[in-house]
């Protein structure tokens, strides 16, 4: 176990133990700290507590942090698209199709197992055995860019930058029908779909705030192309804001239509651009990757049809 250590300040009066524990340890997930907080794992004044116990100035927070277990998940020679490259960082193109790291059904050929044969033992150990170097993901039918961490200090940088929304993300997209304006914000709260748990929507109570800025580049007879700047990054947040709008991206059959006329494997989405600040030099570095060769074609062929 690593243990860990805070002292309260008075602006953390009454705030949640599990609340602040996020705010403290960004890279890891909520549910992970409030299982550890569950199992004994925190302590305050050197007594248990609670995930909703409310917190007062000059208390000692203290929590017990499990060490990253040996990887059992196997790398793999698997082709990557590096667009960049140094001792901290990596970033790839990721393709259509391919899952990001190892989970139920995909054990291989992940995203993990190619990036585990690549850089070999440098990858940060933060997210555990089965998310080596993983700080942020794209759906497994998204394409284009991802940064994989090299070490816990990158890790821990990038995913305080991505917490404080100060990452610039700018993505393409294809979405079915036309827009009146040119240009537009979308917000409202996304959390899990109230009837269906596998998927999220829009929703009035509870959930996350989103925010999506969009701008038509191009209209088609029946379609749109469209870029997204994100100014946050929920699951799924560009397609189910769009959907919310009833402009659903085109092949996605999660949120949009079951029918796939264009026999898009999964939405026409592509993480083009990523923007952060180096965690190790400070300089500000912006990636972009190109388009896949499918969504050049389906730009093309709705040219031809417009």
């Amino acid at each position: 176990m690593d243990k860990l250590t805070w002292i309260t300040q008075e602006k953390d009066l009454g705030i949640r133990l599990d609340q602040y524990l996020s705010g403290q340890m960004p890279e890891m997930t909520r549910s992970f700290i409030q299982k550890l907080i569950k199992d004994g794992q925190s302590m305050v004044d050197a007594k248990p507590a609670k995930a909703n116990y409310r917190l007062k100035p000059l208390q000692t927070v203290a929590l017990s942090v499990p060490l990253p277990k040996e990887t059992e998940i196997l790398p793999e020679p698997i082709p990557l698209d590096i667009l960049y490259e140094d001792d901290d960082l990596l970033i790839v193109n990721k393709p259509k199709g391919m899952v990001v790291h190892p989970s139920a059904g995909h054990s291989s050929g992940t995203l993990v197992n190619a990036v585990m044969y690549h850089c070999k033992e440098s990858l940060s150990g933060i997210n555990g055995e089965i998310r080596p170097g993983i700080v942020h993901r794209i759906d497994k039918d998204t394409t284009g860019s991802l940064i994989i961490c090299k070490n816990d200090e990158s890790h821990l940088k990038i995913a305080e930058q991505i917490k404080e929304h100060s990452v610039k993300r700018i993505y393409r997209g294809l979405v079915i029908g036309n827009f009146r304006e040119e240009r537009g914000t979308i917000t409202g709260n996304i959390g899990r779909h109230p009837s269906d748990r596998k998927k999220m929507a829009v929703i009035t109570e509870g959930g996350k705030p989103a925010v999506t800025n969009f701008r038509v580049l191009e209209p088609f007879r029946d379609a749109s192309y469209m870029e997204f700047r994100l100014e946050t990054g929920r699951t799924h947040q560009i397609r189910v804001h769009m959907a919310s709008l009833g402009h659903p991206l085109l092949g996605d059959t999660v949120y949009g239509s079951v029918k796939n006329s264009y026999r898009l494997q999964g939405q026409a989405l592509h993480a083009m651009t990523i923007g952060f600040m180096h965690p190790r030099t400070g300089r500000y570095l912006e990636i972009s990757a190109p388009l896949p060769e499918y969504f050049y074609e389906l730009i093309k062929r709705m040219r031809s049809l417009s």
